[in-house]
């Protein structure tokens, strides 16, 4: 058994391979496989929201010729040399070959990551640089699989010594029985981890270089190779839309459950959706059946009722959101603010204490301090052509189903007649009124039931 040597590799710079050649046929979408999203975030980017969590200043994403849009969001996140291009694919080995070159000048460990398995975090990736630290060459992160299948088996020796990986295709009973499986993730020292791969044949049930064999040969030459293990759902890989949604369902059971941990209160969490980026602070709230988009910030104490859907807001302490409210992109909701049923917010700062509890449109303005907006109430913000803005005072009345034609300005403690459409600017204090006078017809409507009742009458 080969020895390993105490912290050989401590404070070595890193560096990540993330694979995304794949097919993906079985996902059956025009939409890359790795650009699905998982928590609102594509696939990809949460592979490499991991490596940068692990410190790896340099990233590489090995890209197929055929969706030439995975490319494109790896460079537009990283960089205009972030890629390589594997064409044809000939199995990850020789993927990972791909990105010779483009690491030829770093000096240190490289981990090869995989950009369809959105559970794979950086807490789960590290114990394979300690590993490293500890003095092996080359270090494998394993599972234990409840149903192993077509998975790689890890065939181990006593302490974690990983002896081979084999292939489903090419194991034998014995192997298949091993209930220790391959994630696909491994490190090693860059130049290390290039000269095992140059030795890696192809003859396999699929005529492919597999990265696997790198273990095997390492093995061979009496180097250390260790493997360590992680939760089967962390390393997950999506396929298929039912996978999708599989790991969709645990990131999100994930999330809530951490949320909840922190404090936030969830009285059916299952019902909760959250997005990667949902910031929630201790003593908010969240009823049933609420959905959050990218880019939601809540703070401590306030109230998001069942059945809204926030996506790039931000709600004040103690703000009331809901129930059935939509809260659009740029809304900003101050403290202690209510946003009720059916009312749409978007690019609008609501003011603290302001009130827009039914049935309204506010986009593109402010609304100012304590004012209230009536239900019924829009802001016509579009002449079909441009966006334009409206605001509302501190203090000011909205009267139930305005229209406010922008651009206009509602002073401070000003008041709108209910049925009001306004189309200049209100100065504070004032009262604008735009409505019909009403006028009586006395005894018209008894004179008119009575007509058509005889009319009726007569039919019968």
């Amino acid at each position: 058994m080969t020895q390993i040597a105490p912290n050989h590799h401590t404070g070595r710079p890193r560096a990540a391979v993330i694979l995304a050649a794949g097919q993906g046929t079985r996902m059956k979408s025009p939409t890359p496989k790795v650009l699905h999203r998982v928590g609102g975030r594509a696939m990809l980017d949460h592979a490499i929201d991991a490596a940068q969590a692990l410190g790896c200043t340099r990233i590489v994403v090995v890209v197929g010729a055929h969706s030439p849009q995975v490319g494109e969001h790896a460079r537009k996140r990283l960089g205009p040399d972030a890629t390589v291009v594997q064409d044809p694919p000939r199995g990850t080995g020789h993927a990972v070959l791909a990105a010779k070159d483009a690491l030829a000048d770093f000096d240190g460990d490289v981990v090869v990551t995989y950009a369809d398995c959105p559970l794979l975090t950086a807490p789960v990736i590290a114990p394979l640089f300690d590993l490293r630290s500890a003095g092996a060459d080359v270090a494998v992160l394993g599972f234990e699989a409840a149903d192993p299948g077509a998975y790689g088996r890890l065939v181990l020796a006593p302490g974690h010594v990983l002896l081979r990986i084999v292939e489903a295709k090419d194991a034998e009973p014995a192997v298949l029985a091993l209930k220790h499986c391959n994630s696909g993730v491994l490190a090693a020292d860059r130049a290390q981890l290039f000269d095992l791969l140059a030795a890696v044949g192809n003859d396999n049930a699929k005529g492919e270089y597999y990265l696997t064999d790198i273990v095997g040969i390492a093995h061979d030459r009496k180097l250390a190779t260790r493997a360590t293990f992680a939760p089967e759902a962390a390393v997950q890989g999506v396929n298929s839309q039912a996978e999708l949604a599989a790991a969709e369902a645990v990131w999100q059971a994930g999330r809530r459950a951490a949320l909840m941990t922190e404090g936030v209160t969830m009285p059916a969490p299952d019902t909760v959706h959250l997005s990667w980026d949902t910031q929630v602070a201790a003593g908010v709230t969240v009823e049933p059946f609420v959905v959050f988009g990218a880019g939601v910030s809540i703070a401590a104490g306030a109230v998001i009722r069942a059945f809204s859907h926030l996506e790039g807001a931000s709600i004040g302490e103690g703000a009331l959101i809901g129930p059935y409210a939509r809260l659009r992109p740029g809304a900003e909701i101050g403290p202690q603010a209510h946003i009720g049923n059916f009312v749409e917010v978007k690019k609008v700062k609501v003011g603290a204490g302001a009130k827009a509890n039914h049935l309204s449109y506010l986009g593109d303005g402010s609304v100012g301090p304590k004012a209230n907006i009536g239900a019924g109430t829009i802001f016509c913000n579009y002449d079909g052509f441009e966006k334009f803005e409206t605001h509302v005072g501190a203090g000011a009345f909205i009267g139930s189903n305005s229209s406010l034609v922008a651009p206009v300005r509602i002073g401070d403690g000003a008041m709108t007649g209910s049925g009001t459409v306004v189309t200049a600017d209100v100065p504070p204090g004032d009262l604008a009124l735009s409505r019909t006078p009403q006028t009586l017809k006395t005894g018209w409507a008894a004179k008119f039931r009575a007509l058509k009742q005889a009319k009726k009458d007569k039919k019968a």
